[in-house]
């Protein structure tokens, strides 16, 4: 079974985990998050598990440039799941879906699991 990657175009991070992926003829399907989206019962299911606070990514500048009150109203899971919809770039990347198993990042220990 192919691996999905949840990616951006213009993410480096994303950009070396396919490049590496590719290397290694690691089979995956690639999903960019801006333009193709996520479907929302993915999202759900992100959001239950790893969880929020692996999903989300908090440092970013789409995060920091949020309202106080959209960030107060993120710890709902209904409207974290459509802060994600409408602002794809808070997502982790790469989201790494591997069977029933959702990696998140390039960390060493996603690199070890998958290649």
């Amino acid at each position: 079974m192919a691996l999905t990657v949840y990616s951006l175009k213009t993410c480096d991070t994303c950009r070396k985990a396919l490049k590496a992926l590719e290397a290694a003829g690691v089979a995956h399907e690639v999903v960019d998050v801006r333009s193709d989206g996520v479907p929302e019962d993915v999202l759900r299911g992100w959001l239950k598990a790893p969880g929020a606070d692996v999903i989300v990514n908090r440092r970013s500048t789409t995060w920091r440039n949020l309202s106080d009150e959209e960030k107060a109203g993120a710890e709902d899971l209904g409207k974290m799941r459509a802060l994600l919809s409408e602002n794809p770039t808070l997502i982790k990347r790469p989201v790494i879906v591997d069977g029933e198993t959702v990696h998140v990042g390039w960390t060493k220990d996603v690199q070890a699991a998958l290649l």
